[in-house]
């Protein structure tokens, strides 16, 4: 390849610690959220960027294409999108390539390969992992069982969980126990309280995974330090008390290990990982049980 020297080459690119802009436009014909979650898991590997992103959800006609084709001539930069619709397809891939400006279709090799191994055609219709099927109520059915069975409520029918959270204040629960209904799971938290009886049904349920969440003592305190700022309540009590933090979180860990539930430490886990782990070990449960 040939290359032409120049005095001044490289005096238009930023400085290795200067932050650049790029922008990013996410195009799909559904919600967006598969190219959205595919755009974020690549962008957080890459650190200095100031991402400017742009999301184009629901775009399912060439008129509404042409309006996302002059956005991207107003602000060029990657293009990522989930087009099923091989027509619409084209018609960003041309406009990007008389644009000059790069587009990844993410989908497409995926679809190719299992099409190819499964020797069978897509269909191609947007939104199909949206549609009001059997898993989709029972997602909403698993939303409505972990709402009513936040932080210890409705324990009368907790035999009917898939899962039940124990944990200390502030070992994120409830929030957990949310991306798990999203994957229709039937989860249920209970706070794990000093002093205070846990619900009796507890102890007699068969079917539920019992899991019990603990924290870094240091990190809780921290966390609970930052919630009483935003509540502006007084900081002076036992709920951040360094010591009496440390023995709250052992004597957790002593009750869930007598009764033999699996334990995981959310000190540096993401919500998403944690959900990951405990459905982990539901499927290891259902396998064993099988």
């Amino acid at each position: 390849m040939a290359h032409t020297s120049d005095a001044n080459e490289g005096d238009d690119l930023p400085e290795p610690n200067e932050e650049v802009a790029f922008h990013i436009h996410l195009v799909s014909d559904s919600t967006g959220e598969t190219v959205n979650a595919v755009a974020r898991a690549c962008l957080v590997q890459f650190d200095g960027l100031n991402i400017m992103e742009h999301d184009w959800p629901l775009i399912r006609t060439t008129g509404q294409m042409e309006k996302v084709l002059t956005a991207i001539v107003d602000k060029p930069g990657i293009v990522l999108c989930t087009l099923v619709n091989t027509d619409l397809r084209r018609v960003l891939d041309e406009g990007c390539r008389r644009l000059n400006v790069p587009m990844i279709p993410v989908l497409e090799p995926i679809i190719a390969a299992l099409g190819g191994f499964l020797h069978a055609e897509a269909r191609a219709l947007p939104g199909r992992q949206h549609v009001l099927d059997a898993e989709y109520f029972d997602r909403i059915d698993a939303m409505h069982f972990v709402l009513s069975h936040d932080d210890g409520q409705s324990s009368r029918d907790l035999e009917e969980a898939d899962v039940i959270l124990l944990g200390v204040s502030r070992t994120s629960k409830t929030p957990t126990c949310i991306y798990l209904a999203n994957r229709g799971i039937r989860a249920a938290n209970i706070p794990v309280v000093p002093g205070l009886p846990l619900p009796p049904e507890l102890f007699e349920v068969k079917r539920p995974l019992i899991v019990g969440l603990t924290k870094d003592p240091k990190r809780l305190v921290q966390i609970r330090k930052n919630r009483l700022r935003m509540l502006n309540q007084n900081e002076e009590t036992d709920y951040v008390d360094p010591e009496i933090v440390t023995r709250e979180v052992a004597d957790a860990r002593r009750l869930y290990t007598k009764h033999g539930w699996p334990v995981i430490n959310v000190s540096r886990r993401s919500i998403e990982e944690t959900a990951t782990a405990i459905i982990q070990l539901i499927n290891n449960r259902r396998e064993e049980t099988a």
